[in-house]
């Protein structure tokens, strides 16, 4: 099987093939803790014995076959055939991988005989590569359609739809377009993955595995009995139901900051601090974020307790469609938002954050304040969960946070307001604590001071503040949502686990 640029599609059609019996290998991308996220095995990342011993065996044979010609490959290629071996090796019976970056030049691209393929929503990513216009970018992502292989993708803009049509004409490609997954098929259950959005990945990922089970012969072998002609089969249900992927519309109930009672819950007796983490890094998926987050935050708002899947490590991670099992008091809780936010520079903040606060305003929501700061994470490099994570980096060049910062002030006040170029410098080791208690609509920037918003150079010390500061006003719920980079979202997942 081979899919494209959306991890939701993947793990979706990982789980559903997993519940049909299958032994299933995904390569996904990127990781968000550690690599091993990348390569999972029947839906659990790779042990770190196997990761070890399949990595240094290719890395040796990959050594040894060096000449001036065939260097040693860069950080994704290598990845990238470490995952094939790894499924050869293990057996699987179907492997899902994800492209990285692209479609038509990108090393999964190596496969040419896949079973299946899909195209999951196009957008503007990664335009300093693929190109400026969807047209370009949805002709990198059509280089994955193989000739007569059957293809689907879900309802497009037009300017990507025809650029998909036209490619799979030209390869003879059995080609569909696949609605949204009609949430009634669902037999009363609820997608695992938060936000109107995944039911367009979810019914991506149907049609794909409905069509691999087909070619392979084993649709008729598992369902001859089953009445799926109009319905889900109950694998389909199962999978679909309990599907796992960090880092997207996910949210972790912090117990570091709070104590807790015999639950493991919040108790009364201290505020709450609750992150909501979304990787969206495109106009595209931070509307989808936004849409997400503030109908959680307003749903949240309006029932005193609502049903959740959790596992707990130091922290309480919550799935089921976003929302936390509330604590006692609840409705007493004073509720603020706080964006804590990053992306890459070679992303166009001026139209990614007025899209986050556009959307979000729409739905009634709005932040209190807004922090900016430095992933730990750093890109090309490979990590484990157990890597070091510095208190402070004194030499980290903080420009592109005040950048950011200045875009985020712009569109709250409606003009730039300006620092001296002495004071861009010049970070908050953390924020005042009356930093939170003021909202932005009565915040007035005054003598340079930008007072909806802060930059902060240590991530660690950012979450520490955000703990002190739920410990003392026991009154507050502070909803922080990280999106803008799944680095981010990665650092502040790994910082909430320790």
């Amino acid at each position: 099987m081979f899919n494209i640029k959306r991890g939701s599609t993947c793990t979706f059609c990982e789980a559903i093939l997993r519940e049909c019996g299958f032994r299933t290998g995904l390569f996904t991308s990127p990781h968000l803790i550690d690599v091993r996220e990348r390569f999972r095995l029947d839906g659990m990342d790779i042990s770190e014995e196997k990761f070890l011993h399949y990595f240094w065996e290719c890395w040796h044979q990959l050594k040894e076959n060096l000449t001036n010609d065939l260097p040693m490959p860069p950080l994704f290629q290598f990845l990238t055939v470490l995952a094939f071996k790894i499924f050869a090796c293990e057996k699987v019976d179907v492997a899902i991988i994800e492209v990285g970056l692209g479609g038509i030049r990108d090393s999964t691209n190596v496969i040419k005989n896949p079973v299946v393929c899909g195209v999951s929503p196009l957008g503007m990513d990664h335009m300093e590569i693929l190109g400026d216009t969807l047209e370009q970018i949805a002709s990198h992502k059509a280089g994955i359609l193989k000739p007569q292989v059957p293809a689907f993708t879900v309802p497009q803009l037009s300017e990507a739809m025809d650029v998909l049509q036209k490619k799979a004409m030209e390869l003879k490609v059995p080609f569909e377009v696949v609605a949204p997954l009609d949430h009634r098929k669902l037999k009363g259950k609820k997608l695992s993955l938060s936000g109107d959005h995944q039911f367009t990945n979810a019914g991506l990922a149907v049609a794909l595995c409905k069509s691999w089970l087909q070619t392979t012969g084993n649709w008729a072998k598992l369902f001859q009995h089953d009445d799926v002609e109009d319905n889900l089969p109950e694998a389909f249900v199962q999978g679909l139901s309990t599907a796992r992927l960090s880092g997207r519309a996910q949210i972790v109930y912090d117990s570091a900051s709070a104590s807790s009672d015999t639950a493991g819950r919040p108790g009364s007796s201290s505020g709450d601090l609750i992150f909501y983490l979304d990787g969206a890094h495109s106009p595209e998926s931070l509307e989808a974020c936004a849409r997400w987050f503030s109908h959680t935050v307003k749903e949240g708002a309006n029932q005193s307790s609502v049903s959740s899947s959790s596992s707990k490590l130091q922290t309480e991670e919550v799935w089921s469609n976003g929302h936390v099992q509330a604590g006692k008091n609840e409705a007493d809780k004073i509720s603020k938002q706080i964006l804590l936010f990053n992306c890459m520079d070679v992303r166009d903040p001026k139209i990614l954050l007025p899209t986050l606060v556009d959307t979000c305003a729409s739905s009634g929501t709005y932040f209190s304040k807004a922090i900016f700061v430095p992933s730990i994470s750093t890109y090309g490099k490979v990590t484990s969960g157990s890597s070091d994570i510095p208190l402070e980096d004194p030499s980290k060049d903080l420009t592109w946070q005040f950048n950011l910062q200045r875009v985020w002030e712009k569109i709250i006040h409606g003009k730039d307001c300006l620092r001296k170029s002495s004071e861009m410098q010049i970070a908050e080791s953390t924020p005042p604590r009356r930093f939170i208690d003021e909202d932005m609509s009565n915040c007035k920037p005054s003598d340079g001071h930008f007072a909806c918003s802060a930059v902060v150079s240590s991530l660690p010390m950012t979450i520490n503040w955000l703990r002190d500061y739920v410990k003392e006003n026991p009154s507050f719920r502070i909803q922080v949502l990280v999106t803008g980079s799944l680095h981010l979202v990665g650092d502040v997942l790994k910082l909430l686990r320790r």
